[in-house]
């Protein structure tokens, strides 16, 4: 679900929520402060140049990290910190992927390696990593169709065989069992949203029924939401933090990237994937269960945010910053009606 985002911001160094990840955009978490002298540090070690001067405050944060900027006399970059443990191999995919990408012609920010060849570096505290800086324009639903599709296609063209498996939380929805149990938990602790709660529990669970395994996987993005799919103040549409990349079913990502971007109109959503088909995506949408991936992924989404309510403390948030994530569901449902919606509008679709 698409959130409020700075305007000229590489990354939201977000990502998927990790159980017990330490969330420093809340005041639970005390984050890394990269001073003058680590700014120094930094700039040496990845080779960015000299008189470097970092940004007094984050100009993004996330629920797995937060980004800085540091400019040096070669330019800006970005300073991705991250609020879990990290290592090269948690995010080499993610920059082999964007990389391969970036050689077909899709505007990304690239990853840069130290003085050792690594992508990450231990800063006491905290790992922090460097890529490339490229001023964004602010999240946009509305974002140009055409592009929108050229972009998925232009991703779900590019060969790259990554190590990330498939996973539990793209492929394998909540349960009835587990809504039941977080209805009656919320009832419980006397949640100001458990009468919604009640309506979008019932919705899932009946668009799980949808749910069927992928049919075709390849390495894809999996996290294309408007906040990661962003307008370049230069043009065009740029797409940023891969990390959560792996083995998905392109059809499944399409489906993700019409509801986030058709916002339910029947003209966007025919001129998103008729885009994407005139520029060689494979995927189709054409059955209820082209939906799998969205179903799963904005259900964990909307049980770790009423987790997340019931006890902050775990991940270090509070609970207006959840009541504020789950109010997304209720602002921007995900229903059969919706989908019923796009798989009309593709339907009609005279591209293929």
């Amino acid at each position: 679900m698409a959130e409020e985002g700075l305007s000229q911001v590489i990354t939201r160094a977000c990502g998927r929520p990790e159980i017990g990840a330490r969330d420093g955009a809340r005041t639970g978490y005390h984050p890394l402060v990269i001073d003058a002298e680590q700014a120094e540090q930094i700039a040496h070690r990845f080779g960015l140049g000299a008189e470097p001067v970092i940004s007094t405050a984050p100009v993004a944060r996330g629920e797995q990290g937060q980004v800085w900027r540091l400019d040096t006399n070669r330019g800006a970059f970005a300073v991705k910190e991250a609020f879990r443990p990290i290592s090269d191999d948690d995010v080499r995919d993610a920059a082999q992927f964007a990389a391969a990408a970036r050689a077909r012609g899709i505007c990304t920010p690239l990853a840069i390696t130290d003085n050792r060849g690594q992508l990450t570096a231990d800063m006491g505290s905290a790992q922090i990593r460097v890529h490339e800086w490229i001023d964004l324009g602010p999240v946009d639903l509305q974002l140009d169709p055409v592009g929108v599709g050229q972009t998925l296609a232009g991703i779900h063209l590019t060969e790259f065989a990554g190590t990330a498996p498939l996973d539990d939380w793209f492929t394998n929805p909540v349960g009835a069992k587990r809504w039941n149990a977080l209805c009656v938990d919320l009832a419980a602790a006397g949640a100001p949203f458990v009468e919604q709660f009640a309506a979008v529990r019932a919705e899932f669970i009946a668009l799980e029924s949808w749910v069927r395994p992928p049919a075709r996987v390849q390495t894809c993005h999996r996290d294309l939401w408007a906040d990661n799919l962003r307008p370049a103040t230069n043009g065009g549409v740029c797409v940023i933090d891969w990390d959560d990349c792996g083995l998905a079913d392109p059809s499944y990502e399409l489906g993700c990237v019409l509801f986030e971007f058709g916002g339910g109109e029947a003209d966007r959503i025919q001129e998103i994937y008729e885009s994407y088909l005139r520029s060689g995506g494979p995927g189709r949408v054409r059955r209820p269960a082209d939906f799998s991936m969205l179903i799963c992924q904005l259900g964990h989404i909307c049980e770790i945010a009423c987790r997340d309510w019931l006890d902050p403390a775990a991940r270090f948030t509070d609970r207006q910053h959840n009541a504020e994530r789950f109010a997304e569901f209720v602002q921007r449902p995900l229903d059969r009606a919706g989908l019923a919606i796009i798989l009309d509008s593709v339907g009609r679709s005279s591209a293929g």
